[in-house]
């Protein structure tokens, strides 16, 4: 015979249609009275607890669930909208160009729970063969700020942007001024 679950431990469950296991837990009520469950699923039941206990260390942590669909691309697209767009004409086109030339073809297809600071920082190492130092600070900025913009929006947990310092750049054409001697 099998053990009794012990109180608040929640629910396990086998889900026949989607042959899965499903672990549920009630985490509170809503101000309607309606209760807010928090579920987990997985092929065996370890895994479906598993999923549960990272969920609701998440909620326990005041962290919104992320949603798994939503790419680099999106997140930039999103702050040229509504924000960069408030900005002079000038501004907007110049960095709707730095963002479709340089971010989107390189790190577009990504989800956003998905990037990594590795991943920023091969990108970044990988533009710095042939943008200067200041074209890089500045792609940097345009993506840290679209996803600081998602993080708000509950699209991705934290910014791994935040994470990675810029390398050195090309260097510049030598200057052309007189010195003092000259």
């Amino acid at each position: 015979m099998t053990k009794r679950r012990s109180r608040g431990d929640g629910g396990l469950r086998w889900d026949e249609t989607r042959q899965r296991w499903i672990a549920t837990l009630t985490v509170g009520y809503t101000p309607a009275g309606k209760r807010i469950v928090k579920k987990g699923t997985g092929k065996t039941k370890t895994e479906a607890k598993a999923k549960l206990r990272e969920i609701l260390r998440d909620y326990e942590d005041g962290l919104t669930l992320a949603k798994g669909d939503a790419t680099v691309e999106q997140a930039i697209t999103d702050w040229l909208k509504y924000e960069l767009s408030r900005r002079d004409k000038a501004t907007y086109e110049a960095g709707q160009i730095m963002c479709r030339v340089h971010i989107i073809p390189a790190l577009g297809k990504r989800k956003l729970r998905e990037l990594s600071a590795q991943d920023v920082d091969k990108w970044l190492s990988g533009k710095a063969k042939t943008l200067s130092t200041s074209t890089l600070r500045l792609i940097r900025s345009y993506l840290n700020r679209s996803i600081k913009r998602a993080m708000a929006r509950d699209l991705v947990k934290r910014n791994v942007v935040d994470l990675c310092s810029v390398p050195h750049g090309k260097d510049g054409r030598p200057s052309k001024a007189l010195t003092l001697a000259q």
